[in-house]
C-alpha cells in the first residue's frame, strides 16, 4: 500500500464494535490522523484487534490509534485486560509503578493500539473530583517520581507517553466535560508546583502533552488548549517541549467558549496544537475535517510519527512469565485497596 496521506491533524472516533462504511470514508480524509477508541468499541481483545486492523486498512496512509487506559475510573478495555488500579495506589506501592506502565502499554500494543493518553501529571489538590485518584499524589515530588517510573515502563514496552492536563487540572472543582473551570492562581504558584512533573518528564523525553480545558485568567484570557502563551511561550520555549501537543476533546463544554467546532479547531491549531480531538459527535468531526485547510507540516508529521507504538514483547504476551508475574501483583494491589 502506498502511503498516500501523512498523519493528519484530526483525531476522531467510531460508533461501535465494527467499522461502518461511512466511517471508513471519514478515516480516509486527508485531515484525519488518528482514531480514539472508547468502551463502546470494545468487547474482547480479538474483536478490538480486528476493528483496529480495519481502521488501518481504511486509510491510504498513516493513522494512529489511541485510547484512555489510565486505570481505575478511566480504563476503556476491561474484559481480557488486567484491571489497573487508580494511579494514586502506586504511592502505596511505588515499586510497582514502572511495572504497571509496562503492563498497560504491552496489553494495548498487543491488540494494535499505538498509545494511551497517560500518565496523568495533575497534582491532586483535594479539590477536583474529576481528577482525584487519577493523580499519582497530592505531593508534587512524589507525583513526578511515580509518573516518571510509569512512563519508563511504557517506554520499555514500546509506547509513547502523553502527559495531561498541562499546566495542571488538579486545583479546580468543576469538570471541563461540563463547563469551563477557572483557576485563579498566578503563574509563579503554578510554576512552583504544577510544572514539576511536566518539567521532569519533558527532560526525560516525553513524547506528548495534552493541555487542560481550564482558564487561568490572571495569566492568559484563553484556556490552556487555546492559548499560544501556554503552548508556545511556556511549553515550547520555557520548558523546551518538542513533542506532540494534543488538544483535549473539542466537543467538551470547556471548549464551547471558542465558538462552533470549526472555530474551536482553528483556534486550537493556531495556538499550537498538533492534533485536534473531536469525540462523540460525528457531525462535529465532519465539520472540522472539512473546514481545516489540508496542509503538509513536516515538523508536525515528525512529532506525530513518534507516537507510533512498537511492541517489544513476544506474542502472545500473556503467556510470558514477566506478564503473569506483573499482572498478578497489579491485581493484588487493585483488590487490596478496592
Amino acid at each position: 500500500m502506498t502511503n498516500q496521506y501523512t498523519i493528519g491533524p484530526v483525531m476522531l472516533d467510531v460508533e461501535g464494535l465494527t467499522l461502518e462504511k461511512h466511517e471508513a470514508e471519514k478515516i480516509n480524509h486527508p485531515n484525519t490522523g488518528a482514531v480514539i477508541l472508547f468502551s463502546r468499541n470494545y468487547q474482547a481483545p480479538e474483536q478490538v484487534a480486528e476493528l483496529i486492523q480495519n481502521i488501518r486498512k481504511a486509510r491510504k496512509g498513516d493513522i494512529l490509534i489511541a485510547v484512555d487506559q489510565e486505570g481505575g475510573r478511566v480504563q476503556r478495555f476491561k474484559e481480557g485486560f488486567t484491571r489497573l488500579p487508580p494511579v494514586s495506589y502506586y504511592a502505596k506501592a511505588p515499586e510497582l509503578a514502572e511495572s504497571a506502565g509496562w503492563l498497560m502499554a504491552t496489553e494495548l500494543l498487543s491488540v494494535g493500539v499505538d498509545f494511551s493518553f497517560a500518565p496523568v501529571l495533575d497534582i491532586d489538590c483535594g479539590i477536583s473530583q474529576i481528577i482525584g485518584d487519577r493523580s499519582f499524589s497530592s505531593d508534587a515530588e512524589l507525583t513526578t517520581q511515580l509518573a516518571s517510573l510509569f512512563r519508563k515502563g511504557m517506554t520499555a514496552a514500546g509506547m509513547a507517553a502523553t502527559g495531561k492536563h498541562f499546566p495542571g487540572h488538579g486545583a479546580v472543582a468543576l469538570d471541563s466535560h461540563l463547563t469551563l473551570p477557572i483557576d485563579n492562581r498566578d503563574l509563579e504558584t503554578i510554576r512552583a508546583k504544577d510544572f514539576l512533573p511536566f518539567k521532569q518528564l519533558i527532560k526525560e523525553g516525553l513524547e506528548g502533552i495534552m493541555p487542560a480545558h481550564v482558564l487561568y485568567p490572571s495569566i492568559d484570557p484563553n484556556p490552556a488548549g487555546f492559548s499560544s502563551f501556554w503552548i508556545q511561550e511556556i511549553l515550547r520555549k520555557e520548558l523546551s517541549f518538542n513533542g506532540t501537543v494534543f488538544s483535549d476533546d473539542l466537543s467538551m463544554a470547556g471548549a464551547a467558549f471558542a465558538g462552533d467546532f470549526s472555530d474551536r479547531a482553528r483556534l486550537a491549531q493556531q495556538a499550537g496544537c498538533d492534533m485536534l480531538l473531536v469525540c462523540n459527535n460525528p457531525v462535529a468531526a465532519e465539520q472540522v475535517l472539512e473546514s481545516l485547510p489540508i496542509t503538509q507540516d513536516a515538523n508536525r508529521e515528525q512529532r506525530l510519527q513518534r507516537m507510533k507504538g512498537c511492541l517489544t514483547s513476544p506474542m502472545p504476551f500473556n503467556k510470558t512469565e514477566k506478564w503473569q508475574k506483573i499482572s498478578h501483583l497489579i491485581n493484588q494491589l487493585t483488590q487490596q485497596y478496592a
